[in-house]
């Protein structure tokens, strides 16, 4: 997220980052905050430790903090209104001042890398587990969802939040690994290395290879040196 203010403080300009971080529209930032908006003078930014050392960005100091967590009330609002499932919000910020021709401080601008921790980061692991060894098992989100101590609709949505996968993605990628790894048995047929791992050898089974991989079976061999 891009923020930046002039010499008075006031807000010139932000990037779509921020407007989606804080569910705002361009319109809104436009009719409100561009140009009229002074951060010091707003309290609760003042209570962020993500900008407490902005002010001397404003002195002619570049500024860093890491792991700069949001106050639990304002992550409440925050979850309420945007996301329910969040945890912890941290962010990584650098304050910087863009120095005039006189070496006067013209613009400070304010980046933000933003990483949101959500709920149930155990509970996840615990299936990325249930997963790693249940592999060769026949894909049931319900019982995948069990294992967690989750609904399925929830657990699917926790799962991608904390992943960028959904559980099934999640599933086929552990087979598509472990293919790989028999592929490389030359004593193997196609058929048998499929077959091992629990998948019956198609057209539909090396269309989802090749989609994982950019290869068909055969073609992954062949990259490994082998017949």
């Amino acid at each position: 997220m891009i923020t930046i203010f002039d010499r008075d403080k006031t807000l010139v300009y932000v990037n779509d980052a921020v407007r989606s971080q804080y569910g705002t529209t361009g319109d809104h930032i436009g009719d409100v905050a561009i140009g009229g908006y002074n951060v010091l003078d707003d309290p609760s930014v003042r209570a962020l430790r993500a900008m407490v050392d902005l002010p001397r960005a404003f002195n002619g100091e570049t500024v860093r903090r890491t792991d700069a967590s949001i106050p639990d009330e304002m992550l409440t609002r925050r979850r309420d209104a945007r996301d329910r499932d969040a945890e912890t919000v941290h962010h990584d910020v650098m304050n910087f001042p863009l120095i005039d021709a006189d070496g006067r401080v013209a613009y400070v601008v304010s980046i933000q890398a933003v990483r949101t921790v959500y709920r149930g980061r155990l509970e996840i692991e615990q299936a990325k587990h249930y997963l790693d060894e249940h592999w060769r098992d026949a894909f049931d989100l319900a019982d995948i969802a069990k294992s967690s101590g989750f609904s399925r609709s929830h657990f699917a949505r926790l799962f991608k939040k904390h992943t960028g996968r959904t559980p099934h993605q999640y599933y086929v990628d552990v087979r598509i690994g472990h293919i790989k790894e028999k592929l490389a048995d030359p004593n193997l047929s196609i058929y048998q290395v499929f077959s091992a791992c629990g998948v019956q050898y198609h057209g539909r089974a090396a269309g989802v290879f090749k989609e994982r991989t950019g290869l068909t079976p055969s073609e992954y061999r062949r990259s490994l040196g082998l017949p």
